[in-house]
């Protein structure tokens, strides 16, 4: 240990420019976990799937048609190229991180402008190793935010996807994001059926807006019902998203009827009751924490046949260099903004992943 400590502290001497030494430090964990973790896909006979809401992943520039002035070089934000650059790095070291000793094979991720934001952030950093393919569409989202999904081609791939509209009818002018869907086969040729959500917000209060909520997992649960009839009772789904909604609301457990594991002979499992009981959570509202980024997964992911989630339930991400703590101590997740200013954090996000095995 003491030798390692001397080598970290000469660092800065050995590597003068601070961009060097900042790709050497995003490069370690991947090296060393590449080369001593016992967590490795050995023979590929593991997956990971995660999802993370990046907050705001936009481009410079002023698209006609969407209100994403905000994000650009002349606006209050002062959003620029070093800005942008410096959260693709910081994303791109976050999802690397996640699994120890190997790229994450699947990755949902919410509120990315287009497919050019999601492709520049395949190709930072260690990402750029996983050559991911991408599934994205835009959505009719006024900010012009959408859902899109990554994914490693050597290890799924993808047969089929489309959106799932969301219409309200008591509120037809309500506009939000689309559900993603995506079928693919992994290199066994398992089947899965994927489905990522950003479900409406709870600005305005949380009862005044769990009505729109309730309805989008009206809305999912009818087409997840469709997929399983479809495709057999025992297929895999995986529903994962920033839901604004916790395990326990009335849209995920009753609606979705998403229950805790253990709990479902036959449906959906929300793998992240057990992290939201230990109260874990992803987002962090005024000192509370909330688990509304959600992964939930049809009861054949839970069995001895094919792959497994391991230890049956989801876990939070996140590490000290993506928090941020106040004067008491208390942590939250680091944000790039809080309305104009800029504290350069990674997301108000923390990110969610699963872990399956066969």
């Amino acid at each position: 240990m003491k030798i390692v400590k001397t080598y970290w502290e000469k660092l800065p001497g050995l590597f003068p420019r601070r961009q060097d030494l900042k790709i050497l430090l995003y490069a370690l964990p991947f090296l060393v976990f590449t080369s001593c973790a016992p967590w490795q896909n050995a023979a590929k006979r593991n997956m990971t799937v995660a999802f993370y809401n990046v907050e705001n992943l936009f481009d410079l520039e002023d698209e006609p048609g969407k209100r994403d002035e905000e994000f650009t070089p002349e606006s209050e934000k002062q959003w620029n190229r070093v800005r942008y650059q410096t959260k693709l790095e910081d994303l791109s070291r976050v999802i690397s991180a996640i699994n120890e000793g190997d790229l994450p094979e699947i990755v949902g991720l919410s509120e990315v402008e287009n497919e050019k934001v999601v492709t520049d952030l395949t190709r930072t950093g260690l990402l750029a190793r996983g050559k991911y393919e991408i599934v994205h569409s835009e959505s009719p989202d006024m900010r012009g935010i959408d859902c899109a999904l990554i994914y490693r081609p050597e290890e799924f791939t993808v047969t089929n996807h489309f959106t799932i509209p969301i219409h309200f009818e008591d509120d037809p002018d309500y506009i939000t994001r689309d559900i993603l869907y995506v079928k693919g086969r992994t290199r066994n040729r398992e089947e899965f059926h994927v489905f990522v959500n950003h479900w409406p917000s709870r600005i305005g209060g949380v009862e005044q807006t769990q009505p729109k909520r309730m309805e989008v997992a009206r809305i999912l649960k009818s087409k997840v019902d469709s997929v399983r009839a479809a495709s057999g009772s025992r297929s895999h789904v995986i529903v994962m998203g920033d839901m604004n909604d916790e395990p326990t609301n009335k849209s995920l457990q009753e609606v979705l009827n998403a229950l805790p594991p253990g709990e479902a002979a036959d449906g959906l499992v929300n793998l992240m009751f057990p992290e939201a009981s230990e109260g874990r959570g992803t987002y962090n509202y005024r000192g509370n924490w909330n688990m509304l980024d959600n992964i939930i997964v049809s009861t054949g992911l839970l069995d001895d046949k094919g792959f497994r989630v391991i230890a049956d339930k989801g876990f939070v991400f996140y590490q000290d260099w993506m928090e941020y703590r106040n004067s008491e101590g208390e942590m939250s997740p680091n944000r790039t903004y809080g309305g104009p200013n800029y504290y350069g954090g990674v997301s108000d996000h923390f990110p969610v992943y699963i872990r399956l095995k066969r």
